[in-house]
């Protein structure tokens, strides 16, 4: 009888942020590196609107044709599952999306376990607060628009924002609605709004 698919518990920990930005989801070993990205984007939420790679120890794992230094070595994303890079509790690796900011996630492998019965994967299960704006300028550059839209006598208070939308909550994070588009994406009907690829 064939061993059913184990399931992994990581945490993701958006790295030099205080208070932390996280979020727990258990997704199946098999998944492939490419889908394991989407599903960072989506519990996250970012927008894939950039370049990411995987960090496991000195080895990485992108999109080659898309990455910019022939000098260090990318291997494929879509050829490496995640059960294949990590097999151990405990372990961590990094997961870096934007190389201009240089946003850096821990993945920290908390649990392995088999699925549950009737569960779908994947699934976020916990979190905290929201994702910076894209391209607001790395960890120094949030902490400055977090500043200014705090403050109605900073300078660039209207500005930023006007460029946010006219409000944004540092606080708010809806696990519902990152449910509802695992869903999606597990259906194939999840659509980017913008970045590399639409679903």
């Amino acid at each position: 009888m064939p061993t059913k698919t184990q399931i992994y518990q990581i945490k993701i920990t958006l790295q030099g942020c205080k208070p932390p930005i996280w979020r727990r989801i258990k997704v199946r070993g098999d998944t492939p590196l490419n889908k394991l990205h989407d599903i960072i984007q989506i519990v996250m939420g970012w927008t894939n609107s950039h370049l990411h790679q995987f960090i496991v120890g000195e080895a990485y794992f992108g999109v080659p044709d898309l990455y910019y230094d022939d000098d260090l070595p990318m291997s494929d994303e879509t050829r490496f599952k995640l059960s294949r890079i990590t097999t151990n509790e405990g372990s961590a690796f990094t997961y870096e999306y934007d190389f201009g900011d240089s946003w850096q996630h821990e993945l920290l492998v908390e649990e392995i376990m088999p699925p549950g019965e009737g569960v779908k994967y994947p699934v976020c299960v916990a979190g905290e607060r929201a994702c910076p704006p894209e391209d607001v300028g790395s960890i120094w550059g949030y902490e400055e628009f977090l500043e200014a839209i705090q403050d109605p006598d900073h300078p660039e208070h209207k500005d930023y924002l006007e460029w946010i939308g006219g409000e944004f909550d540092p606080e708010a994070f809806d696990l519902e609605g990152v449910n509802t588009a695992l869903r999606r994406l597990r259906r194939g009907r999840y659509r980017w709004t913008t970045g590399y690829r639409e679903y």
